[in-house]
């Protein structure tokens, strides 16, 4: 970096550390950790309200409203949020950068679009150190090269960029309300799992199983392979599909045979953090994909459809029972493939599994489209953003 170039943190005020029972007595906060932030809205959703004697260690840094919060860690996944006029004065995570815009000379706004956009992020992933917990600091981030436009051209940039994300965010919403739609149908036709108001038979998934294999060990290229493989990736928290990101292998004919998804199949994710571990969805496409070894493959018998063992798994119940089974390993949670059909669940008549099948399937057909439109509008802000946020002619910068 030149001495004359500007950078980031000239246009930042300092943020204040602060001791919550200092400064607010006996009381409760608002605490916002990287938790609190949902990655594709880019906003605080469910910060918690902690007892200020019961403060984490973390909760330090006093925030205002318009305030940017950057996660530090993990740069790669943009968890960026501005706080709103409902969590001003929250106390965020050391964990997070907090970034105070300087009135007149910086829109919060600006900021906002600034440092989520693609080559920001770029940028940061090339700076960040360690490998098993990348992270950048509050200093390398401030040391971002950084040359805005006038504070009037950064408010009309950051205003038509506001209606492109706007734009994504209701195709975002869309695709929640389908999905919450299909929970409340769920709980229609089945009752609540854990009272069983429709008083059905109670049993476990194995009830309802023929077979549940692991997937295959062989390494799956990018670009290269007989086979696209489905990877714990490719399976969405609420029991979708997202085949955005594929990845290739190749298997002889016995281990296609052993390894293959076809219609019809649950994907159930074996291993992954506490909150993720247990995604599941239904493979509904005709041709066939080979699975990786985290994921297991299960079919149904003729007692069970794969669409009620999804429905429960991603419902509220379902996800609390993920959540008490999982095994910590290295880190990770686990539920082997025993586990998973040990789980207890309800055991309706398979023509109300299959009526509730036929809803999914139906419903499924219009988060295909919103998800291709939430596709064309991310692809649209992130177009937008590459032509208004100008980055060109700034240097990336050694790690601090």
């Amino acid at each position: 970096m030149t001495a004359t170039q500007s950078k980031l943190g000239d246009y930042v005020s300092p943020v204040r550390n602060v001791n919550s029972i200092f400064l607010l007595g006996e009381s409760h906060f608002t605490y916002v950790d990287i938790s609190s932030v949902d990655r594709e809205l880019r906003a605080i959703i469910n910060p918690q309200v902690v007892p200020t004697n019961q403060a984490p260690s973390r909760a330090k840094q006093e925030t205002a409203e318009n305030d940017v919060i950057v996660s530090t860690v993990r740069p790669n996944l943009n968890t960026v949020a501005v706080i709103t006029n409902e969590h001003a004065g929250a106390i965020a995570s050391t964990g997070f950068c907090v970034l105070r815009a300087q009135p007149g000379k910086l829109d919060a706004r600006y900021l906002f679009h600034w440092i989520s956009s693609e080559a920001t992020v770029k940028q940061l992933v090339g700076l960040a150190t360690g490998a098993n917990y990348p992270a950048v600091s509050d200093k390398t981030i401030k040391s971002l090269p950084f040359s805005p436009p006038s504070f009037f051209e950064q408010q009309r940039i950051a205003a038509i960029l506001d209606k492109a994300d706007s734009i994504r965010r209701k195709r975002l919403k869309a695709i929640s309300l389908t999905e919450e739609f299909l929970r409340a149908v769920f709980i229609d036709m089945f009752g609540d799992p854990e009272t069983n108001q429709k008083s059905f038979p109670k049993g476990t998934i194995r009830d309802l199983v023929s077979s549940a294999n692991y997937g295959t060990s062989e390494k799956a290229n990018e670009h290269m392979g007989q086979y696209p493989i489905l990877r714990m990736n490719n399976i969405t928290y609420g029991g979708g599909w997202d085949f955005s990101s594929m990845k290739y292998v190749d298997l002889d004919e016995t281990s296609a045979h052993k390894y293959m998804a076809k219609k019809g199949d649950l994907l159930f994710n074996r291993t992954n953090s506490k909150e993720l571990v247990g995604k599941t969805a239904v493979y509904m496409r005709d041709e066939p994909m080979a699975i990786a070894g985290y994921l297991v493959r299960v079919r149904m018998n003729e007692r069970g459809n794969a669409h009620y063992v999804s429905g429960y798994l991603n419902s509220a119940h379902g996800k609390r029972t993920l959540e008490g089974r999982a095994k910590s390993i290295v880190g990770m949670a686990n539920i082997n493939a025993q586990d998973m059909q040990d789980i207890p669940l309800l055991l309706p008549p398979i023509a109300q599994q299959d009526k509730f099948a036929n809803i999914v399937v139906a419903m499924q057909q219009r988060l295909k489209k919103h998800h291709a439109f939430l596709r064309e509008a991310e692809a649209l802000r992130e177009a937008l953003s590459a032509s208004l946020l100008n980055h060109a002619g700034q240097r990336e910068i050694e790690p601090c």
